[in-house]
């Protein structure tokens, strides 16, 4: 039998037993398939999603195959993505025309016939993607309710200067205002990003502390923070750095009162480095981001890191045109998001 719609079967308790949120046709009368379905997992309740958390979304994160789409470039690295894109800065006189144009790229892609819940879990929005819309529906709104795709957003401002080899994230000013919009707009979870540049201890723990201090003002709004403290692919300290950066946020894990927090870490370079951090209790999914290793080299990173699923930005559009038919288009990312999905599947 093929897989369902998810891959592994989403499915929570209610008053009348297991029952199956998704995948609905054949399958879902077939006694055949049903033997097949995997053995109920434990119950959910809002100790680990947190009372406002939509619970098939948490558990399509928590248990499905597929990988999360990263299509939340801001303005800083959008001129970037536009360009490999094949779109230069010619084409826009100021921000808006600038900001009208990725938003084309990612409509495209998310309106693709080769983007869908079968094999991507979720993909995290910028702000202004998340208030616009596609095919006069909220983003969001689309993603779930047309694409089964759940919805995350990246909320961080940018980054600080560095200092102790380290990046931490500028003041994110109006959070509680922008997470209050999101949990409206449908949103599940959030991004942020951090960047560790060497093993320097200090700087290590400055940036998970921010992070999950963080974490907890955003679990308070009843969403699934992303944690990504991403440690530089260059980094002459890599090895080291990863140590540091496991180490902390073990030690950060045991101060998560309610709910469950996501990570999204850097490749390592010790395959499973991060086994304990996949079956930490507190941690709902770990991902992976691409940064900076061209999509092949990703994709055999992640398949030897075994539990850890994808959430690739780069590596994800790397391929893509404007210049493409919509058949061409669709063709080349299919293939790109089979590969990903590949590589979650370890």
């Amino acid at each position: 039998m093929g897989r369902t719609a998810l891959g592994r079967t989403a499915r929570f308790r209610s008053e009348s037993g297991w029952e199956r949120l998704s995948g609905a046709g054949p399958a879902a009368t077939d006694p055949a398939c049903r033997e097949s379905w995997p053995a109920p997992t434990p119950e959910i309740d809002e100790t680990t999603t947190g009372s406002r958390v939509n619970k098939e979304q948490f558990e399509k994160v928590r248990s499905a195959e597929g990988f999360i789409a990263a299509l939340d470039q801001s303005g800083g690295s959008t001129p970037k993505a536009l360009g490999l894109y094949g779109i230069d800065e010619s084409a826009w006189s100021n921000d808006d025309e600038m900001f009208d144009l990725i938003h084309q790229m990612r409509s495209r892609i998310i309106t693709s016939s080769s983007f869908n819940g079968d094999r991507v879990l979720g993909a995290i929005l910028f702000e202004q993607t998340m208030d616009r819309e596609i095919e006069g529906k909220g983003t969001a709104e689309y993603l779930w309710g047309i694409k089964h795709v759940v919805p995350f957003l990246k909320v961080d401002k940018g980054l600080a200067d560095e200092a102790d080899g380290a990046q931490v994230m500028k003041p994110i000013g109006g959070l509680d205002d922008l997470l209050a919009r999101a949990v409206a707009k449908g949103v599940f979870g959030t991004k942020m990003r951090s960047v560790v540049k060497v093993a320097d201890s200090k700087g290590v723990t400055a940036v998970v502390a921010q992070q999950f201090e963080i974490g907890r003002q955003i679990l308070g709004h009843g969403l699934v923070p992303i944690i990504e403290p991403e440690v530089d692919i260059n980094s002459p300290s890599k090895a080291e750095a990863e140590g540091l950066l496991k180490d902390r946020i073990l030690a950060e894990l045991d101060g998560v009162a309610d709910g469950q927090i996501m990570l999204k870490l850097t490749l390592p370079e010790q395959d499973d480095f991060y086994a304990d951090l996949v079956a930490h209790p507190k941690v709902l999914r770990v991902v992976a981001l691409s940064g900076g290793y061209s999509r092949d080299e990703a994709n055999a990173r992640l398949a030897r890191n075994h539990g850890v699923i994808a959430s690739f930005s780069r590596a994800l559009t790397e391929g893509l045109s404007a210049q493409q038919s919509d058949a061409q288009f669709d063709a080349t990312l299919d293939a790109t998001i089979q590969s990903i999905f590949e590589a979650s599947r370890t």
